[in-house]
């Protein structure tokens, strides 16, 4: 069975082909390099919404590029996730908390391999769902690499830095790119340590994303799926939340102190 991004790819191919186009003329009509339509016919690059969009226009498809983006997102991540990372691809600021892993978004490859892997293992998903999580979160990093990128500010529970995530190895990369992070202009990294107890003010992994026109929208997961809240009662709740626990957590400096000394203890 092929995965969803092959599915994607050989439709686009298809129809490419049945217009007589070759993929250099796709990518002119559709504004995109010629080596990226190549990538992504052969399933060789994460898919974005906005790809599936023009792809229906160009081809006058309908939604249909549109529903292949959907089951290819949906194939490894959360019901709702879709829409969150739509939003995140354009926010200006965002602020993230996590309990027990490195936020995605400043996951290393290996890392991110990793914890896909063990979802693997535990028959939670497939490999080729496991591939498909890690080029999105690909994608999902480089889009906050874009010219105008977003302020980043993550806040990880002390157990994100301390559980060896894919071996000594592996997390000693992790730390160390963590570290880079935190130099650069972009990024706020913080620590709350494991004596903020029953301070912390959340209980579950949580996202805030202000938007180009700074409404706010929040995103949290449980086991079974993702949540998008856009209510602005709730949402300013979370943001309350969030302020006081970046007070409470470790200052940067701190934060950067701890992080370097964990690092050394696996080296």
């Amino acid at each position: 069975m092929s995965s969803p991004a092959l599915r994607f790819g050989r439709e686009l191919a298809r129809s490419r082909g049945a217009r007589g186009w070759s993929q250099t003329a796709l990518a002119k009509r559709m504004g995109y390099a010629n080596s990226y339509v190549s990538l992504i016919e052969r399933g060789k690059r994460a898919l974005t919404f906005t790809f599936a969009v023009k792809a229906d226009e160009v081809f006058e498809t309908g939604a249909r590029f549109q529903e292949l983006y959907r089951l290819y997102s949906s194939s490894a991540l959360l019901e709702g996730f879709s829409e969150f990372a739509e939003a995140e691809a354009g926010c200006s600021l965002l602020r993230t908390f996590q309990l027990s892993v490195v936020p995605g978004q400043l996951q290393t490859p290996a890392y991110a391999a990793a914890l896909a892997a063990a979802a693997v293992h535990r028959g939670d998903i497939t490999e080729a769902q496991a591939e498909t999580r890690v080029s999105l979160l690909a994608a999902r990093q480089e889009s906050l690499r874009r010219a105008d990128p977003p302020l980043v500010h993550a806040v990880m529970d002390e157990g994100c830095i301390r559980r060896p995530i894919g071996g000594r190895r592996v997390m000693a990369e992790q730390l160390a790119y963590l570290e880079s992070l935190a130099n650069s202009p972009h990024f706020m990294v913080q620590v709350a340590p494991f004596d903020l107890a029953e301070r912390v003010p959340f209980r579950m992994p949580v996202v805030l994303l202000t938007l180009a026109d700074r409404s706010i929208l929040g995103y949290a997961e449980s086991l079974a799926r993702g949540h998008v809240e856009r209510d602005r009662k709730t949402v300013t709740a979370w943001s309350g939340r969030y302020d006081r626990l970046q007070v409470e957590s470790l200052s940067m400096a701190a934060s950067l102190a701890r992080i370097q000394a964990v690092r050394k203890e696996l080296e």
